[in-house]
């Protein structure tokens, strides 16, 4: 909403300067840092003053003389050094914001290209664990607010079924355990938490004897051909860990378009395709001699991208004819651009809503009027480790002479996550440090044990605000089940804990801060809507109006909106600019802080500007106007942040 206010005053501006001083010139609008100083300001006298050759203050006397004051502003002053600032006419602004939609399409946004975002990518070998989390809880608030402002969005989670993690674990339940095909489907739930095990297992079963990792290398090969026992053992574990991976996510309300699986990447032939076109352009060599003799690697010692770096040539086939990860990346990513010039054929994860790359046979089905990849933008969320590995992705298109495409390759980084100290201990583990995960050593917190620890906690929590037997302190009938309302609270607590640091920062996970109440907290947001929704109940339960409509805010004179009331309108009218920086610099966590500075000043003000008992019906219909606005603006924030909004709590 103050986007478009912004808009129409750098327009007055621009008026102005033409008229007053012949200037073609496009003025900054901002928000000043006090209130009092105005709604908008432009330091545009201060920016000209040089060219201008005169005194700021004077260069904004003369604008002001010669603005034509917009409408729904109801005067212009000028202030300190030389600011031009604009003052709303309060209840017209108001007004407009009741019915508007606090985040909307995107002017900027053209629907009819496609952002595909791949996120969680979890190796189909174990359990998910807590750093897993973050990584699906980013890319899906990515998504929400892109599908929000407008952009067609697709979601894709990688499946790697032909990786090492998955090739051990094959060995470990083949190898060391001695089972069958069959004994790996007999094996009952959770068979991701059976995996965990096995996976550090084999490990150390490695480290005892290394002649065993000639073990992992036929199992790669069988994986990455798909024929024989231990392919077949490859994709039943797969599928197993994949259904387990789906269920936890879903959990905390993630899902997806698509899941491509990395064997059908092989299957396809999509690496070779890729693999000739860079062979063709020159992109990779065979090396005869040295430390990568025998493999095609991909030269980078004179790309002023990887300058400096002591071994800058890539293998991107090994020796023994494997391919590497980045190798497979490079051939996915021209798929997802529609540059490799053939598809997959596609079927529904078992029965669902889901789609998946299958093989060819006709119970699989195709996708009918569904169309996968061929975005214009490709954002793949994968943690700052792997900077590297998606410099070369981008290098390999650059190579093939797709610019653009290499251009609009994002990697969405972030950094880990870890465990305070007191959760850590919380979960079973010792030592005063913060716990770091390592799956390959079986370290590490399941998701689903923590998503357990954290509906543990909401529901110790609801019963500690309410009677023992389950109902408001007040005697007021819970309107929910407590199970329910305690996934709920977990659900917020979780993804919010994820969304609110920058993702710059490696992030200690604590299971009291995250449920908190009160403070920067998924809950602490629920609890603000649920205030807010209890006003308008007792509205109704006392006969008087639960809301107040657009034309009797309009009709308010001036005077009602105290500055704190009007602040809150002001931040609520910022919505949209927010979410449309947070989406385009991938710093999600400015909708996170935006949301707590709502909910804040709501607090702030709930107390200091009663509405059921005021008799002022001026004063009570603005101080419900606001009510309202925020309830909206939050609830907008809320459903791209993934945090529920139940009814009470």
């Amino acid at each position: 909403m103050l986007q478009r206010e912004r808009t129409i005053v750098a327009g007055a501006l621009r008026s102005a300067l033409s008229q007053a001083f012949g200037l073609d010139h496009d003025p900054v609008v901002e928000v000043p840092p006090q209130r009092r100083l105005g709604d908008l300001a432009s330091p545009c006298a201060l920016h000209l003053a040089r060219e201008l050759r005169q005194a700021p203050r004077a260069i904004a006397t003369r604008l002001v003389e010669c603005l034509e004051l917009p409408e729904g502003f109801e005067r212009v002053t000028v202030e300190g050094a030389g600011y031009v600032n604009f003052h709303f006419a309060r209840s017209r602004f108001a007004a407009t914001m009741i019915d508007a939609v606090p985040v909307a399409r995107s002017a900027s946004v053209d629907s009819r290209s496609k952002v595909i975002v791949e996120h969680t990518n979890i190796n189909p070998n174990k359990a998910a664990h807590i750093g897993h989390l973050r990584n699906a809880v980013l890319g899906d608030v990515l998504a929400r607010a892109l599908r929000q402002l407008g952009q067609t969005t697709e979601v894709q989670n990688y499946i790697d079924d032909t990786g090492v993690q998955v090739a051990d674990v094959v060995v470990g339940f083949l190898d060391l355990r001695g089972c069958s095909v069959a004994d790996i489907e007999a094996l009952p739930e959770p068979f991701d938490y059976v995996c965990w095990d096995l996976y550090s297992e084999v490990g150390r079963w490695y480290e005892a004897d290394p002649k065993r990792l000639e073990l992992r290398r036929r199992t790669l090969h069988a994986l990455e051909a798909g024929e024989g026992r231990r392919a077949e053992a490859g994709r039943l574990l797969a599928r197993r860990i994949v259904a387990r991976h789906l269920a936890t996510m879903a959990r905390i309300d993630i899902d997806y378009d698509l899941l491509t699986r990395e064997s059908e990447i092989l299957r396809l032939d999509f690496f070779v395709a890729a693999f000739e076109q860079l062979k063709e352009t020159g992109a990779v060599r065979f090396e005869e001699s040295g430390k990568n003799a025998g493999c095609w690697v991909m030269p980078l010692a004179d790309s002023e991208e990887f300058q400096g770096l002591e071994d800058p040539d890539k293998v991107i086939v090994r020796s023994d004819g494997t391919v590497t990860y980045v190798g497979k990346d490079i051939a996915y990513q021209l798929w997802k651009f529609g540059l490799l010039g053939r598809d997959f054929e596609y079927a529904r994860f078992d029965g669902g809503p889901l789609w998946e790359t299958a093989p060819s046979e006709p119970e699989a089905g195709d996708a009918g009027d569904e169309r996968f990849g061929e975005g214009s933008r490709v954002i793949n969320v994968i943690d700052a480790r792997q900077a590297y590995l998606q410099r070369i992705v981008r290098a390999g298109l650059e190579a093939l002479g797709h610019r653009d495409e290499a251009r609009d390759s994002i990697h969405f980084a972030y950094e880990m996550v870890a465990l305070s100290a007191r959760t850590a201990e919380r979960l079973g583990f010792s030592g005063d440090a913060r716990l770091e995960m390592s799956g390959r050593k079986g370290i590490g917190v399941k998701a689903d044990d923590l998503l357990d620890q954290l509906e543990t906690k909401s529901r110790d929590e609801i019963l500690e605000r309410r009677g023992p037997d389950g109902t408001d302190r007040d005697d007021e009938a819970a309107s929910e089940d407590i199970g329910v309302l305690a996934r709920q609270i977990a659900v917020a607590a979780l993804r919010f804990f994820m969304a609110r640091a920058t993702t710059t920062r490696v992030i200690a996970f604590d299971i009291d801060d995250a449920t908190s109440f009160e403070g920067e907290s998924g809950p602490y947001l629920q609890y603000s809507i649920v205030r807010a929704r209890n006003i308008r109940r007792r509205l109704r339960e006392e006969g008087l109006a639960q809301e107040v409509h657009r034309s009797r805010v309009a009709s308010l004179p001036d005077g009602v909106w105290s500055d704190d009331l009007w602040d809150l309108v002001l931040l609520a009218s910022q919505c949209q600019e927010v979410v449309e920086r947070a989406a385009a610099t991938l710093e999600l966590s400015l909708i996170a802080r935006h949301a707590v500075d709502l909910a804040q000043k709501f607090h702030a003000i709930y107390h200091r500007h009663p509405i059921l008992h005021e008799q002022d019906a001026d004063l009570r219909d603005a101080r419900l106007a606001v009510t309202q606005v925020f309830e909206r603006s939050l609830q907008a924030l809320a459903q791209i942040l993934g945090v529920p909004l139940p009814a009470r709590m």
